[in-house]
């Protein structure tokens, strides 16, 4: 694994990069690519990202202006927030064995890149990219904003447990180049449509409560998300809402992806290792939050085996 100084003195030597970013990609790998990509356009290097299909309205807005037009022709490509290369978008895979970099923070990195740096007790991966950048060029307004949404949302806006004094202090010096924190943490934090709403409640109304109701499981079907002409936007991050039920410290959502098809985000305190419990799974992330994904299962198949994979891990765990 490269040390920040190294990863650096690489990414100097580069041009013509390409950044890519994961699928269904959040506002870590969008702001880390962002970010990464205004730094190395400040030092004059031709950096783009790779277009990605699951951009959100929250989210395109800071990816957009670094967009890569069809006819480019990288000579590096760069990944950032990546745990592994089954999380590549379609438009991605092809790049599976030519990433020159590999950015990540995940405990479940798979080290995919000729080269890899990784920081598991980063709370989010714009932190380590943040370390990076200062060794390349100066911080401005431009790098400072995509990297405030990467560290921001990867936190929850600061709550999660995994935050240090580091991450605050990251953030801190982001917003001192003047960016508009505000509307980044209203944007992500304090704004809803009446979908998502609508969504939420209907999330809430059928959650199922195990384990003297520590562990609930909210799912989304395909069906509910037809119901309310729900667009990405009003489904992303929809993992936020079962941690907030007071006393359940292992939540689980279930979004149905297509037929047959589950994607579990599981979020737990200190009782439930999520990345122990994804890995039996086939997935894996962060001892808090991690995810996986099932295909050719029924809903209540899915639910099931994410139910058996908690008890391998918790020895008290009861249904």
């Amino acid at each position: 694994m490269l040390t920040v100084s190294e990863a650096a003195a690489l990414l100097r030597s580069f041009d013509r990069v390409l950044i890519l970013t994961h699928i269904r990609p959040d506002g870590d790998t969008v702001g880390c690519a962002a970010g990464l990509c205004a730094a190395l356009r400040t030092m004059g290097k031709t950096a783009y990202l790779l277009p990605n299909p699951g951009l959100t309205e929250n989210t395109a807005p800071y990816f957009t202006p670094y967009s890569a037009p069809a006819d480019f022709v990288p000579e590096k490509v760069v990944s950032t927030d990546i745990a592994t290369v089954g999380l590549f978008p379609d438009n991605a895979k092809s790049y599976a064995d030519k990433v020159d970099l590999a950015i990540d923070h995940h405990p479940s990195f798979e080290g995919f890149g000729k080269a890899n740096i990784v920081r598991p007790e980063a709370a989010a991966c714009g932190e380590l990219i943040l370390d990076i950048v200062r060794e390349l060029t100066p911080l401005t307004p431009e790098i400072a904003l995509p990297l405030y949404v990467a560290i921001s949302t990867d936190t929850g806006g600061f709550i999660y447990s995994n935050v240090t004094a580091a991450t605050h202090r990251a953030a801190a010096e982001l917003m001192d180049t003047g960016i508009d924190y505000r509307a980044v943490n209203k944007l992500f934090f304090q704004t809803k449509s009446r979908v998502r709403m609508q969504l939420e409640a209907a999330m809430l109304a059928e959650a199922k409560f195990y384990d003297n109701n520590r562990t609930a499981v909210l799912s989304v079907p395909q069906s509910l998300l037809e119901k309310f002409h729900a667009t990405e936007s009003d489904a992303e991050d929809l993992s936020a809402l079962g941690p907030q039920i007071q006393g359940v410290d292992c939540a689980v959502t279930m979004r149905e992806l297509g037929d047959g098809v589950w994607k579990f985000s599981l979020r737990t305190g200190e009782r439930v290792n999520a990345t122990e419990v994804c890995r039996l799974l086939g997935g894996g992330g962060h001892a808090r939050a991690a995810g996986a994904t099932l295909e050719g299962v029924t809903q209540a198949e899915a639910e099931e085996k994410m139910l058996n994979a908690i008890a391998r891990i918790v020895p008290d765990f009861k249904k």
